[in-house]
C-alpha cells in the first residue's frame, strides 16, 4: 500500500494511455480475430464458419502471388534501404564542412516528410514518357525512345523498391549518423596512434561500435516489409498489378472492393503472424538481446 500510495499519481497518469491502447488497438484486434472466423455480412446474421476463411485465403492464387510480391519487394527494400543509408552516413561522417553535412541531411530528410500521395504525383510526372525529366535525360543520352516506366511490368517492382528506399533514406541516415556521433572519440585516437588508416578506423572502430544502432534499424525496417501499401495503391495500374500487388493490397481489395470482410480479416492475420515470425527470426539472427 505504501508503494501504491507513493506512486499512485504515476499510475493514474498511465490510465489514459492504457485505455487508449485497449480501445483503439486491442479491441479492434480481438474483433478482427472474431470476424476472421465468421461469414461476415454488413446486415443480417454472421454465422461462424471455422477455418474456412483461412483455407480460402491459402488456396487463393491471388494471395500466393501477393505473398511472393511482398517478399520480393519488401525484402529488397529491407536490404537496400539498410545498406544505402549506412553508406551515405559513413560518407557524410567524413565530410569536414559542418554546413555541407547539415545541408545534405536536410535535403535527404525532406522526402520522408512528404506523403506518398505527393511523392507518387511527383514521380508520375518525372517518369512520364511524354515530357518527364527522366525520359528527356535518357533520350538526350542516346536512348532511342522514351521508357514508360510506370506501365512496364519489368520496371514495376524496381520503381516501388527504389522510391521506398529514396523516401526513407534521410530518416535512416540520420539514425546512423546519431549512432556514429555517440562513438567515443578516444577509440579513434587509439586507432590512429596504432597507425590505422581511415578505412581501417571505419572497419574496426565505427562499424563494430555501430552494431547496436544497425540492429535496431534493421529490426524496425523488418516490421514494415509486410505492411507495404501506400506506394502500391498510388502507383499501380492494371498492367503492373500482377507484379506489385502485395498482401496489404490483397486485404484491401477483399475487404473494401469485394466486401469479403471475413476473408480480408483472415488475410490480415496472416500478415500479423508472418510479421511476428520474421521479427523473431531477425532477433535470433542478429542476437538482438545481446545489444
Amino acid at each position: 500500500m505504501r508503494t501504491l500510495r507513493k506512486y499512485g499519481p504515476l499510475y493514474v497518469m498511465m490510465v489514459p494511455v492504457v485505455v487508449y491502447f485497449l480501445v483503439y488497438a486491442y479491441y479492434p484486434l480481438v474483433r478482427g480475430l472474431q470476424t476472421s472466423f465468421q461469414d461476415y455480412r454488413l446486415m443480417g446474421d454472421r454465422p461462424y464458419v471455422g477455418w474456412s476463411n483461412y483455407s480460402a485465403v491459402l488456396h487463393d492464387t491471388s494471395f500466393q502471388e501477393a505473398l511472393v510480391n511482398t517478399f520480393i519487394i519488401g525484402g529488397s527494400i529491407l536490404l537496400i534501404g539498410f545498406a544505402a543509408p549506412l553508406v551515405v552516413a559513413l560518407s557524410l561522417n567524413e565530410v569536414l564542412q559542418a554546413w555541407y553535412k547539415k545541408l545534405a541531411q536536410m535535403v535527404l530528410y525532406i522526402p520522408h516528410l512528404l506523403s506518398w500521395v505527393v511523392i507518387g504525383g511527383m514521380w508520375i510526372f518525372l517518369l512520364s514518357p511524354d515530357n518527364g525529366l527522366v525520359n528527356l535525360l535518357l533520350v538526350k543520352a542516346g536512348l532511342d525512345q522514351p521508357v514508360n516506366f510506370l506501365a512496364d511490368p519489368g520496371w514495376a517492382r524496381w520503381i516501388m523498391i527504389l522510391l521506398a528506399v529514396w523516401k526513407d533514406m534521410g530518416y535512416n541516415c540520420i539514425l546512423f549518423l546519431a549512432g556514429i556521433m555517440s562513438i567515443n572519440p578516444s577509440l579513434y585516437e587509439a586507432a590512429r596512434m596504432d597507425g590505422a588508416s581511415r578505412w581501417q578506423q571505419v572497419r574496426f572502430v565505427t562499424l563494430p561500435q555501430l552494431s547496436s544502432t544497425m540492429k535496431v534499424i534493421f529490426l524496425l525496417n523488418t516490421l514494415g516489409i509486410l505492411r507495404i501499401f501506400d506506394e502500391v495503391f498510388i502507383l499501380r495500374n492494371p498492367t503492373t498489378a500482377p507484379k506489385v500487388d502485395v498482401l496489404m493490397m490483397y486485404t484491401f481489395q477483399k475487404g473494401m472492393v469485394d466486401i469479403q470482410i471475413g476473408t480480408a480479416a483472415a488475410a490480415s492475420f496472416f500478415v500479423v503472424l508472418l510479421t511476428l515470425a520474421l521479427t523473431l527470426v531477425v532477433r535470433w539472427v542478429t542476437r538482438f538481446d545481446e545489444v
